[in-house]
Formats: structure tokens, C-alpha cells, sequence
């Protein structure tokens, strides 16, 4: 709960008899009457609002977030608003007309499994979604059309790269807009890990909440997602890299991860898994010849905010009179003229209000 409350303690606060009207209500299975919800606002000193508006999660979805030194209250504040984009999701797809099935895939991988574990269901992974030679190029399409996973690129604040939230009905995963792409694919592929393993090892809130276990997690989720990216049978095809001076191999590292579109660094430590190359040898590789992929400059462009499926919803509510332009514009921060230009960037036609 928002307020540090268990399920049991809400229970006793609001008059129910057990724990399970409360978890009715949270899931949807049973309704607050009026004298509850008074109650609720009372006891837990909250305006009427924090409980009637849909545009909100109250008390529902657990969030991961990848970050580095981030405090508390600025993470607390980003899933205030990523709660409010996920919950107007929510609540507008299915009167729109467009909600989605989701569909419950897990990986049966627990925290005793060994890494080895990952990267095998990581290829598995590439090869039941037909993700081809470059899977990062589909990745998103797969999440949000063939698992019903959303994907929404936003605008963090630096220090946070992104995050995993799992709802009862769908779960989501947040991808910072500012990191380079190669960065930004190995984080949607390593959130994806999170989702499909929630139930056996649900991730620690972030990083830093993270003990021994959870490093190990995180460990799991880098192997699958490397896996993901970069396919054994695709690198294979550029031939012996054990035998390359230095010279060469970082050559072939920067060109071998722009056709991956991946970080060299990534490709150098999931060549080591693969044996393809020796830990002292990648850890001789020298860091400013791999940063950027080799690039003295590198390109500042993002993608549009939010995705093509977020905005495809927000364009049939307004149109069929769910919610108001400003309304929107205002919960995704932007003026309406912005708004317009979004709509634009995701080549979908604005709403005729516009």
C-alpha cells in the first residue's frame, strides 16, 4: 500500500473482517460502498479524489526501477506520474475499444538457477518470437503486440534508466528516452526478464534496495537480456574473434554492435559467455575506444514519447468523447499544441479536436 499499510492493518483500520475484502477490492472483484469510501478518506486522511479518480494507482501496481543514485522521494514522484499514464491506459483501452490480452508467459528460472539457465532461455526466447537475425529492431513490437506487455518511452530524470510494473491486468515496462539505443535495448530486454520471472523472483523495488539475492537477479536478467539481443547463431557468422589484435577487435566490436544495435560493451561480455573471448582480454580492452561504439559523436535523437499502442488509445478517447484534450495534454505534461505533434511523431492522424 502507498501509505505502508499491509492488507491485514487496512483491514482492521476500515472495519472489515479479513484481509481478503480488502484484496477483493484492490483486484476489482468487489465494490466500495459509499460509507467505506467516506471511512477511507477519513482514516486515512486523503481527499475524496486520491480514491474516485481512474486516472491513478492507488495502492495497486509494484514497480522496479533500474537507477543510480537516485533518493527515494524523486522515484516515489516518478511513479506518480508513470502511475497516471499507466492507469489512463487502463482505464480508457477497453471503453475505446482496444484492450489487449494479455498473455502470462513465465520463464521457469528461480533464484538458484545458474546463468547459463538465462542465456539458454534468452535464445529460446529469440527463436519462439521468430526475432530474427536483429531482434533489438522488433523487440518493442513483440512486448506490445504478441505478449500485451506496454511500452512507454518517457522522460526520466538522469540517473534513472527505466523500470517494470505489474498490474492484475497487463504489466508495463518504462524505458528513459535520454539513454543511447544501444542502452536503451538492453534495458527493455532486461526489464522483460523482471516481467517474465515475477513470480519466482520478484525484483527488489531498485537497485540499491537490492541485497545479495537480488544482485543475483539482476545478474539472471543481464545474461537473459544479452542473450536476447544478440544471438549466438548470428554472431557466429563474423567469424574467430580470439585471434584479432587489439586494434582489430575493437574495430569489429564497434562495427559488430551498431548492426546488433547494442553497446560494444554489452557485445564484449556476451562474447566471454559464449567463449568467444577470454575475461583478461576483455577487460584489457581499453573503455574510451568502446564508448559509443566508437563514435566521437553520437546521435542525440529519441524516440517519440510514450508508443504508437499509448497513443492510439488517447486519440479514440478523444474522439469518442471518453476524456478532453486538455485533459490529456495535461497528463502527459505537454501544451496542446504538443500534443498534436506527438499524435504527428507516432504517424497517427490527430484527433479531429485538434
Amino acid at each position: 500500500m502507498e501509505h505502508g499499510l499491509s492488507q491485514d492493518k487496512l483491514a482492521q483500520l476500515l472495519g472489515f473482517k479479513d484481509r481478503q475484502t480488502v484484496s477483493a477490492i484492490e483486484t476489482g472483484l468487489r465494490r466500495v460502498s459509499a460509507e467505506e469510501l467516506i471511512l477511507a478518506v477519513q482514516k486515512l486522511n486523503e481527499p475524496l479524489e486520491y480514491f474516485t479518480d481512474p486516472f491513478r494507482l492507488v495502492g495497486e501496481g509494484d514497480f522496479s526501477w533500474r537507477q543510480t543514485g537516485v533518493r527515494d522521494s524523486l522515484l516515489k514522484k516518478s511513479q506518480s506520474e508513470a502511475g497516471r499514464w499507466i492507469a489512463a491506459y487502463r482505464s480508457l483501452a477497453p471503453m475505446a475499444g482496444l484492450e489487449k490480452q494479455y498473455l502470462h508467459r513465465h520463464l521457469r528460472l528461480t533464484r538458484n538457477s545458474r546463468y547459463e539457465d538465462a542465456i539458454a532461455a534468452g535464445e529460446r526466447f529469440v527463436t519462439e518470437f521468430g526475432l530474427g537475425e536483429t531482434p533489438a529492431t522488433c523487440l518493442v513490437d513483440t512486448l506490445e503486440n504478441k505478449l500485451g506487455i506496454l511500452v512507454l518511452m518517457v522522460d526520466f530524470d538522469h540517473g534513472i534508466s527505466g523500470a517494470a510494473c505489474r498490474l492484475c491486468e497487463f504489466d508495463v515496462v518504462l524505458i528513459a528516452r535520454h539513454e543511447t539505443e544501444g542502452r536503451r535495448n538492453f534495458n527493455l530486454a532486461h526489464e522483460l526478464f523482471h516481467i517474465l520471472t515475477w513470480k519466482t523472483m520478484p525484483p527488489a523495488y531498485s537497485e540499491e534496495a537490492r541485497g545479495t539475492d537480488g544482485n543475483r537477479v539482476e545478474q539472471l536478467a543481464d545474461n537473459f537480456a544479452a542473450a536476447v539481443l544478440m544471438p549466438a547463431a548470428t554472431l557466429r557468422r563474423y567469424g574467430n574473434w580470439s585471434n584479432l589484435s587489439e586494434k582489430d577487435l575493437i574495430s569489429r566490436l564497434n562495427t559488430v554492435a551498431d548492426d546488433f544495435h547494442v553497446t560494444s560493451s554489452a557485445l564484449r561480455w556476451r562474447l566471454v559467455a559464449l567463449k568467444e573471448l577470454t575475461q583478461s582480454v576483455a577487460r584489457s580492452l581499453p573503455e574510451d575506444a568502446l564508448r559509443n561504439n566508437g563514435w566521437e559523436r553520437i546521435s542525440h535523437e529519441k524516440p517519440a514519447l510514450f508508443s504508437k499502442s499509448f497513443m492510439q488509445v488517447l486519440r479514440l478517447a478523444i474522439e469518442q468523447g471518453l476524456v478532453s484534450t486538455r485533459h490529456v495534454a495535461g497528463l502527459l505534461g505537454v501544451t496542446v499544441e504538443d500534443l498534436e505533434d506527438l499524435f504527428t511523431a507516432h504517424r497517427i492522424e490527430p484527433p479531429i479536436q485538434l
